[in-house]
C-alpha cells in the first residue's frame, strides 16, 4: 500500500521554543557512557516521538536514550526510542534531522516510565494552540 502523502501518525505534534536533547547510542549489550552529541535542537515532539537536528547520521534503527532539555524544567526528560528516518538538511547549520519513535510507555525492560506520558501530554496543553487541539480533535474523531 502505497502512503505517499497520507498522514500516519496518530498524536499532535509540537513546538517547544528552546528545547534540547542529548542522545546516548545503544551498542551491542548495553548504551554508551557519553552523550553522542549534546544540545541538539529539537523541532517538535509528539506523544510518541521527536524530530530534532543533528550534525551526525544515525542509523535508521538506531537505539537511543534520549535526554530532552525543556525551558523552564530543572531535569531533563529521559526517554528511550528507536530513530524512523534521517534526512539531510541541506543548507543548515545543522547537517541532518532525525525522526525517533519512542518505545511504548510502560513498566517492561525497555519501556518509558509511563509518568513521562503524563509529562509530554502537560507539555501539549500547554504548548499546542487551543484552535489546533481542537481541529485534531475533530480529525481523530471522524476517523472513528
Amino acid at each position: 500500500m502505497d502512503y505517499k502523502g497520507l498522514e500516519r501518525r496518530t498524536c499532535i505534534r509540537f513546538e517547544i521554543p528552546g528545547a534540547t536533547v542529548n542522545y546516548k547510542k545503544k551498542k551491542l549489550i548495553s548504551y554508551s557512557r557519553t552523550y553522542e552529541e549534546e544540545f541538539c535542537p529539537v523541532m517538535d515532539i509528539s506523544r510518541g516521538g521527536l524530530r530534532f537536528l543533528s550534525q551526525q547520521k544515525i542509523k535508521i534503527n538506531q537505539e537511543l536514550i534520549l535526554a530532552i532539555s525543556i525551558p523552564g524544567e530543572r531535569a531533563p526528560l529521559i526517554m528511550k526510542g528507536e530513530v524512523r528516518w534521517s534526512s539531510p538538511n541541506p543548507g543548515k547549520s545543522y547537517r541532518y534531522q532525525i525522526g525517533v519513535q519512542f518505545h511504548p510507555y510502560g513498566e517492561k525492560k525497555n519501556h518509558n516510565y509511563p509518568g513521562n506520558l503524563v509529562k509530554i501530554i502537560a507539555l501539549e496543553q500547554k504548548f499546542v494552540p487551543e484552535e489546533e487541539l481542537e481541529k485534531f480533535k475533530e480529525q481523530e474523531e471522524k476517523k472513528q
